[in-house]
Order: structure tokens, then C-alpha cells, then sequence
């Protein structure tokens, strides 16, 4: 198995899609809203997509609630980051934050899903990229809310995410817009930083997705594209030892790093285990012929890919008559109305 995470067009695989999913260098698929209509396409899409290759590939959305949920209709809609703690106090978050993991990571399950790029662990709600994706400005409150989160998900059998490494909440600029300079100095980088450092010491992270982010402090290359960051800091300095997904190679944060093929070659060098690649048929070609090219995948990458796969069996019919299901659900419909009423009396 390969590095490379890839999209897929439409509703339903095309002919190409089908192509590039038999070439062993794809590891897995990203979906995005484009490619839910409803749930009984979403299966049938879900079915082809195993169909397609010979191994089992990791499939995976961005799914984290909030603004960035990409199957709405038909899922419970996941309540943003930021409602947690400031309606309700630090137990109670935790609660909610807990149901929330839980009920995102099992409905996703119950479509033979096998991850969402979660939780978000930017500190600030400034960032035009984060904003009520942060769960707090106090890296103590995020912690301990981000931290039952993935207790919740964990409980269901889905693996975690924490993104976007070492911390993009508090650059102003969008990254899937252009490459954002955090010209802080090194100890406010550090405090944003800490989140990930006490997550990583207990255990909780199974994967981070760093930012296309540079810090000047530090280094002059984005956090994705760093072996200082990647190398030096999350494997030597923090002992993580999960795995290392890219963030999506086309966004323009990755720009500085060359073209697709360059910037894939740069996040492969600087420590990435797996890529991501999406939204530009053109560039993904691109990375897999370099890939191709190079002839060197190494395997630990396939192993590391492999330990991302849900091992939860629960079908869609099962999970609602879960009463687990129905009570975590309607906690977090309630708290939806609640941060309908704070964000509409707070613009």
C-alpha cells in the first residue's frame, strides 16, 4: 500500500476513479459533500469504492462538525467546537464533547467509514480558516474538552486526528488560500503547541495533520513540509510514533513547496507517512507518477495506514435503535439550538 489518500469525482465512481483505485500506490480516499446525495448513494458509493481495489482502503471524510461536516442530511449534525465550553461548564463540555465524538464516529462507522480528520486542536477562534473550529483560546479548557472528544470517537472504534500541527488559530490568513506567516515569537508558538505535547503523552492521538503554516522562529518551511517540525520536534522531541498525514497538497499553503509532484516530494522527505491529495485531478496524477518514478514506498506506511482502519461492525438499522445513539443524538440537538440562539445574538 502507498502514501497517496486521493478523491473521487461525482456520486458514483467513474471509469478513471475505478482505474486509479487499482494502482497500489493509493492508500485510501477523502469524500467531501460532492459525493453524498443521501445515504442509501452514499453506500452504494461506499460499496464500489471496496470494490475497486484488491486491498482495503482507508476511507476517510472531513467530517468534525460545525461548518466542516461534509453529510448533513440524514446525520446528526455535529454542534461546532466552540459550543462546548462556552454554553456550558468545563463537565458538562465534556460530556457533550464525548457524545459528539461518539455519534460523528459510529454514524460514519455504520457506512463502513473508517475516519473523520478530528478533532481540530487550534487554539483562538481569529483564524478565517478555524474560527468555531477551536474548542477554546485557554489550551487547559481545549485539552480537556478535545481530550473526551476523543474518548467518544475511541469508544466507537474510530481512530483520531488531531490537526493542524503545532497550532494554526492565531495566523489571520486562510491556508487553503495562501501560505499564512505566524510571525509570533517562540513562546506563544509553544503555548499553542502544548495541547498536541499532553495529548501525545497520554496516548490519545493516533494521527496529526500539520499546518501549512510557516513560523519563522522555528524554521522557514511549513510545518508540513518541515523535517524540523515533523522529525526533530513530533518524533524525537514529543515521542509520537502515529501517523503523519499531510494536509490536502493542494491547498495554496503548499504552494511555497513547489508543484504537486515537488510539494508531495517535500512532505514525503520532511516525515509525512501518508498524503493527501484532492481536488485537482491534474496535480494527483502528477504525485503518483513521481511516486511510480521513485520505486521506494516504504512498508511501514502500509502498516501505519492499516492500524487508521475501523474494526466497529454496526449497520445504520442497528445504530438507530441504539439507545445510546438516541441520547447522545438529542443532547447534542439541544446544544445545536443553543448555539443557534448565543451565535445569533452574538452578531
Amino acid at each position: 500500500m502507498g502514501p497517496l489518500l486521493i478523491d473521487v469525482e461525482g456520486l458514483a465512481l467513474t471509469e478513471e476513479d475505478k482505474k486509479l483505485l487499482q494502482n497500489p500506490l493509493i492508500a485510501g480516499v477523502i469524500l467531501f459533500s460532492r459525493n453524498y446525495q443521501d445515504q442509501t448513494q452514499l453506500m452504494t458509493l461506499i460499496k464500489q469504492i471496496r470494490a475497486a481495489s484488491s486491498q482495503r482502503l482507508l476511507i476517510s471524510v472531513d467530517h468534525e462538525g460545525g461548518r466542516v461536516q461534509r453529510f448533513r442530511d440524514g446525520f446528526t449534525s455535529i454542534p461546532p467546537a466552540q459550543s462546548f465550553a462556552v454554553l456550558n461548564d468545563l463537565e458538562q463540555a465534556k460530556s457533550l464533547a464525548f457524545d459528539a465524538g461518539w455519534v460523528l464516529a459510529m454514524e460514519l462507522i455504520a457506512f463502513d467509514i473508517d475516519l473523520s480528520y478530528a478533532p481540530v486542536l487550534d487554539l483562538g477562534h481569529d483564524c478565517l480558516a478555524i474560527g468555531t473550529r477551536s474548542f477554546h483560546q485557554d489550551v487547559n479548557v481545549a485539552y480537556h474538552v478535545a481530550s473526551a472528544m476523543i474518548d467518544g470517537m475511541h469508544a466507537a472504534g474510530m481512530k483520531t486526528t488531531g490537526k493542524h500541527f503545532p497550532g494554526h488559530g492565531h495566523v489571520i490568513a486562510d491556508s487553503h488560500k495562501e501560505t499564512p506567516i505566524d510571525h509570533r515569537e517562540k513562546s506563544l508558538i509553544e503555548y499553542d503547541m502544548q495541547i498536541f505535547t499532553k495529548l501525545i503523552a497520554n496516548n490519545k492521538l493516533d494521527a496529526i495533520m500539520p499546518a501549512h503554516v510557516i513560523y519563522p522562529a522555528f524554521n522557514d518551511k511549513p510545518a508540513s513540509g518541515s523535517p524540523y517540525w515533523l522529525k526533530t520536534v513530533l518524533r524525537e522531541q514529543l515521542h509520537f510514533d502515529g501517523v503523519i498525514f499531510s494536509d490536502d497538497l493542494s491547498m495554496e499553503g503548499a504552494s511555497v513547496m513547489g508543484n504537486h509532484a515537488e510539494r508531495a516530494q517535500a512532505a514525503l522527505a520532511a516525515g509525512c507517512d501518508l498524503l493527501l491529495a484532492c481536488n485537482n485531478r491534474q496535480g494527483t496524477m502528477a504525485i503518483l507518477e513521481q511516486l511510480m518514478a521513485l520505486d521506494k514506498v516504504s512498508p511501514l506506511t502500509s502498516d501505519k495506514a492499516k492500524c487508521l482502519l475501523a474494526h466497529t461492525k454496526i449497520t445504520y438499522d442497528e445504530l438507530i435503535k441504539n439507545p445510546k445513539w438516541q441520547n447522545r443524538r438529542d443532547n447534542l440537538i439541544k446544544l445545536n439550538e443553543k448555539w443557534a440562539n448565543y451565535a445569533s445574538s452574538h452578531h
